[in-house]
C-alpha cells in the first residue's frame, strides 16, 4: 500500500469518529493508541479531570533531546444545522478533493504523521519524531496545555514544533490571542410600562455590548506588519435575555471573543470592559441589590510571537522552502507551546478556507505535498 493510500486509510478511520469538542475522544485515541502498539511504539495519555477525554503523545525513534513535535488536535467543530451533500462522518473522494468534518481541520495531518511511523522506525533518526494529539482546541485550546506541561519537563526536551492547522503546507510565524468572555447581567423583573420599578438585564447589558462594538470600531483603526485584519477583533457571538415584549428582563447574558495581535493590547482591550462591567454593576445593585454584572472569562489562548531565527522556523522553511512571513487572524496550540519553552511554527496540509464549512474538503494534492513533507523531515532527523 503506498504512503497515500495508507493516509486516505487512516483518514477515513479518523473522519469516522465523531469527536465534536461536546463529545468524548477516547474512541479516537484508543485507536490511535492500538495502532501504535502494533508498531511496538509506546504512548501516554495525559487525560482531562474526569477522564473522558484525553490528549496522548508518543516518542518515535532515539529518547534523546532535540526532537520534533509534530501537534494536532482531534476534537472538531460540529455539523448541526449545515447542508452537508455527503454524510460528514464517512470520508468521499469526489473530483480530486476529500469530504467529512475535519478532513482540513485538522485529521489529515494527523494521517499524515501516523501513515509515516513505519517509515520513522525505518529510518535512522539520530532525534525522535513527538506525536502530540489534544483534545478541546475548538473550544478554546483547553486540552493541550496539560500535555504541553509534560512535554516540555521530559528530561530530552524537543527542540521545535510543528503544529499541523490548514496553511496548504506554507509556513506560518505568528497568530493572534484570543480570550473569550461570558456576560452575565441580572436586573428586576417589573411590568414595562412601569420601568423604574425594576431593572431590565437587556437594557443594561446593551451598554456593555455597545462598548464591544465601539471597541472593534476602534481596533479597525490599528495595523500591524503581518496580520490580517491588522488590529484587534471583537465581535458578539451569542446573545440571550428576557421573557416578554412587556416584562423588564431579569436576566441577560452575551458572549463576547477578543483576538489581539499583542498580549498587551489585548490586556488593555480586556481592562477596560471589566472597569465598564464594574461600573455598571455597581450602578445595577443601587436600584437592585440582588441585581448586577457578573464577566467570567471562557478561555485565553496565548498568541504565537514571530521568531525568525527558532529552530522551528529554520527547519520548517527547510523543509517547505518557504521563506514569506505570514501570520494569521485564528487561534491555535502553537502559542501555548510557545510560551511553554518549546519554539513553534504552524504548517500543514489544506486551507482554513475550508475549514468549519459544511462539505469540508482537502485537495487531494495536499495530501500528497503534506506527504512529501514528512518525507523530507524524517531525512532530515538522518
Amino acid at each position: 500500500m503506498s504512503k497515500i493510500d495508507q493516509t486516505l486509510d487512516i483518514l477515513a478511520r479518523l473522519i469516522a469518529f465523531d469527536t465534536t469538542s461536546r463529545n468524548s475522544n477516547l474512541a479516537l485515541i484508543e485507536w490511535v493508541e492500538e495502532f501504535l502498539r502494533a508498531r511496538g511504539v509506546a504512548s501516554r495519555r495525559v487525560a482531562n479531570a474526569d477522564g473522558s477525554k484525553a490528549n496522548l503523545y508518543a516518542v518515535i525513534g532515539p529518547n534523546v533531546a532535540g526532537g520534533v513535535v509534530l501537534s494536532g488536535h482531534t476534537d472538531v467543530v460540529p455539523v448541526d444545522g449545515q447542508p452537508w451533500s455527503s454524510d460528514p462522518w464517512v470520508l468521499s473522494e469526489r473530483g480530486g478533493k476529500l469530504y467529512g468534518r475535519g478532513t482540513s481541520d485538522m485529521k489529515s495531518f494527523i494521517a499524515l504523521a501516523l501513515a509515516h511511523v513505519d517509515q520513522m522506525q525505518a529510518a535512522a533518526m539520530k532525534r525522535p519524531v513527538i506525536l502530540a494529539f489534544s483534545y478541546d482546541e475548538e473550544i478554546g485550546c483547553l486540552g493541550a496545555p496539560s500535555m504541553i506541561a509534560e512535554l516540555a519537563a521530559l528530561p530530552e526536551k524537543p527542540a521545535a514544533v510543528i503544529v499541523g492547522e490548514p496553511t496548504l503546507m506554507k509556513v506560518v510565524s505568528a497568530h493572534k490571542g484570543v480570550r473569550s468572555f461570558l456576560v452575565e447581567v441580572t436586573g428586576r423583573e417589573a411590568h414595562s410600562s412601569l420601568p423604574d420599578a425594576g431593572v431590565s438585564a437587556v437594557m443594561e447589558a446593551l451598554k456593555l455590548m455597545g462598548l464591544v462594538a465601539k471597541m472593534a470600531e476602534e481596533g479597525r483603526g490599528m495595523s500591524h506588519a503581518h496580520f490580517s485584519p491588522p488590529g484587534p477583533t471583537l465581535t458578539i457571538g451569542r446573545v440571550e435575555g428576557g421573557t416578554a415584549a412587556n416584562i423588564l428582563a431579569r436576566r441577560c447574558e452575551f458572549v463576547w471573543d477578543l483576538r489581539s495581535p499583542e498580549q498587551a493590547q489585548g490586556d488593555a482591550i480586556e481592562a477596560r470592559f471589566r472597569e465598564a462591567a464594574a461600573k455598571l454593576d455597581a450602578e445595577i445593585k443601587a436600584r437592585a441589590p440582588e441585581g448586577g454584572v457578573k464577566v467570567t472569562r471562557r478561555s485565553l489562548t496565548p498568541g504565537l510571537a514571530i521568531s525568525q531565527n527558532s529552530e522551528a522556523e529554520v527547519l520548517a522553511r527547510a523543509l517547505t522552502g518557504d521563506n514569506e512571513t505570514r501570520a494569521v487572524a485564528y487561534a491555535a496550540e502553537a502559542g501555548l507551546f510557545q510560551r511553554a519553552g518549546l519554539p513553534a511554527v504552524i504548517c500543514g496540509p489544506g486551507s482554513i478556507e475550508q475549514a468549519h464549512q459544511p462539505d469540508e474538503w482537502i485537495e487531494l494534492s495536499q495530501i500528497e505535498e503534506g506527504a512529501a513533507f514528512m518525507r523530507r523531515l524524517i531525512a532530515h532527523l538522518n
